[in-house]
């Protein structure tokens, strides 16, 4: 149970609740005893009628016996009635409290996990699948949640149950209530082997269905790559075996529960014939009447259903246990980018390495090193180099998203690490090389770096946003205009359109820092240079960094640096760098004759 006690600081919120349940459990079961007491109470005045019936045959008062029986006993029925009402309705609010009491649980914890996800860094996301991320958030909470609701509440019934029946049991014949309770220490017997193997199977269940997660993620997100190679076939094969798999390990967890309902439910049934020979020895000694018998066994039948749960309610446990301890693994995992200070700072956008490297940490290996330059409030830097030459690095240390192995970032004389991370990141905007749009419409998408709980961008600034990344008349071609939803991660736009709405989204953002990331790949030249111009005048007085392979979107920058294997090969303007004669001008003249 140590994996649920990080479940104990919700129980604690929620105590109120959970105490009023508890009252109402035991109100439930207080009334549960009834029907037995009743019970007996007609079994003996049936048989002591039967026995003075006899006493009077053949006098005038034998009618009238049977006349007071049949009225006893509509009282009798009239009692078990309300006694049965009045039990329904606290079962009824015993159920209404625990069962809500969870889901507000599970409400706040599937909150804190999400909230969780938002802080860890990329390297995370990077090292874990996404169907895994989302079943940990998902089927593990569900299951986490039946402990905290039917498991908490059978088990305090169980407790409860048994102090009242026991306590009445031994109070009428302790002699025969031990006979009755021998079959409970195999019972725990039982239980504590049989739920260790329940543990273990449960964890292997959930972790096949993990994989399950991530091959229908992987499939749903790649389904146009896997069309175009003709692969339907052997994805769905793969997906058959995994289930299989899945199949396999979730029935070896079912047999073994299987198993252990029929242990359980032969306990009872040993009991109720203890009842009835023990009972009937002491009726004969006159111990105990016939009634004390039925009442007994009724106690047994009121405890048959939560000890035949018990076997239910440890397999839940189990399961709990199992998927608790896979949302710990996530939870425990602390961000290695830490936000240091909650000074509110304004960022005016000088920018300086000095002796960077960097090693990514999920793979090793390494993209930068030494990397040094300077940029000034309101200039423009062009980072231009190979693919893989580590261009994208530098945009990700400048997000933070990454923090540099060695050497120092600052931003405005101070390292990156002492600034407010909510405040770069506010006053930093960035379009990234593999542009995500959300499954919503254009307009969001454009408004989404400005939009807040408190308020959202105006029409107006969004389509002069799209005017400025050349993007509005595409968009005014369809039927709906900025209200069409682009779909899941923008599958309905095409690369460029993408790009365009990405550029306008950063724009409209109106950071002091300007990151273009390689974003204009899929964009043809004449558009190109339209963007390129409308930008001029939007990053006057703003720091920019723009990384490209295509030296016509950078030629005009204030400073160039051109990268090669993690380290700058050659850095000026472009002039400069072409009276140098070397891979920056080769580059250039490829271009030249490619265009």
């Amino acid at each position: 149970m140590k994996e649920l006690r990080s479940l104990n600081k919700f129980l604690i919120r929620y105590k109120w609740r959970l105490l009023l349940g508890v009252l109402f459990i035991i109100c439930a079961n207080w009334f549960n005893l009834y029907p037995a007491q009743i019970f007996r109470n007609a079994i003996d005045i049936v048989v002591e009628t039967i026995n003075t019936y006899k006493h009077m045959k053949g006098s005038e008062l034998q009618s009238e016996v049977y006349e007071n029986l049949g009225k006893a006993l509509l009282i009798f029925a009239g009692l078990l009635l309300t006694v049965a009402i009045i039990k329904g309705i606290f079962t009824f609010f015993m159920r209404y409290t625990i069962i809500m009491v969870s889901r507000f649980i599970e409400f706040d914890l599937k909150n804190e996990i999400y909230n969780h996800y938002q802080k860890l860094d990329t390297s995370f996301y990077k090292e874990n699948k996404t169907g895994d991320i989302m079943n940990r958030i998902g089927d593990d909470v569900s299951k986490v949640r039946m402990y905290l609701g039917p498991s908490i509440m059978y088990l305090i019934n169980l407790v409860v149950l048994f102090a009242l029946v026991i306590t009445t049991m031994v109070n009428i014949n302790a002699e025969l209530s031990l006979y009755i309770l021998l079959p409970l220490p195999v019972l725990s017997v039982t239980i504590y082997y049989v739920s260790q193997l329940i543990n273990i199977k449960s964890e292997r269940v959930q972790k096949q269905l993990s994989k399950l997660f991530n091959i229908s993620q992987e499939t749903f997100a790649g389904i146009r790559v896997i069309k175009a190679y003709n692969k339907s076939n052997s994805t769905v094969e793969k997906f058959n075996q995994e289930a299989k798999n899945y199949r396999s390990i979730a029935m070896n967890l079912v047999t073994t529960e299987s198993l252990f309902y029929p242990v359980i439910l032969f306990l009872p049934v040993l009991s109720t014939l203890i009842t009835i020979y023990v009972g009937g020895l002491e009726v004969i000694k006159g111990t105990i009447t016939f009634g004390n018998i039925g009442e007994f066994v009724i106690y047994i039948n009121l405890l048959t259903w939560p000890v035949a749960s018990l076997g239910w309610v440890t397999s839940l446990i189990q399961r709990a246990v199992a998927s608790q301890k896979r949302i710990n693994e996530f939870l425990s995992i602390e961000p290695k980018i830490q936000n240091q200070t909650n000074e509110a700072c304004q960022i005016k956008g000088a920018i300086e390495f000095k002796n960077v490297q960097f090693t990514y940490p999920e793979s090793g290996v390494e993209a930068l090193k030494d990397i040094s330059f300077k940029v000034q409030p309101g200039q423009t830097l062009a980072i231009v180099g190979k693919t893989g030459s580590g261009k994208s690095t530098i945009v990700q240390l400048l997000n933070r998203l990454y923090d540099n192995s060695s050497g120092e970032i600052l931003i405005d004389n101070d390292p990156i690490q002492l600034i407010n991370l909510n405040d770069l990141r506010n006053q930093t905007g960035c379009v990234p090389q593999d542009v995500f749009l959300f499954s919503d419409t254009i307009g969001n998408n454009i408004s989404f770096g400005t939009f807040t709980k408190d308020q959202k961008s105006n029409q107006k600034d969004i389509e002069w946003a799209a005017r400025q990344a050349v993007v509005h008349e595409t968009i005014k071609q369809f039927n709906k205009g900025y209200e069409t939803v682009v779909g899941e991660r923008g599958v309905t736009l095409s690369g460029g359109q993408k790009q365009r709405v990405s550029i306008a989204r950063a724009i409209l953002k109106s950071p002091q820092i300007l990151i273009f990331d390689d974003c204009l790949s899929a964009v043809d030249t004449e558009t190109e240079e339209k963007i390129l111009t409308n930008l001029k005048q939007i990053m006057a007085n703003k720091t920019t960094i723009i990384v490209s392979h295509r030296i016509s979107s950078i030629k005009d920058a204030d400073h160039i640096i051109m990268i090669e294997n993690g380290k700058i090969i050659e850095e000026g303007k472009h002039d400069e760098l072409i009276q140098l004669s070397g891979a920056y001008k080769n580059l250039y003249e490829k271009q030249l004759i490619e265009d």
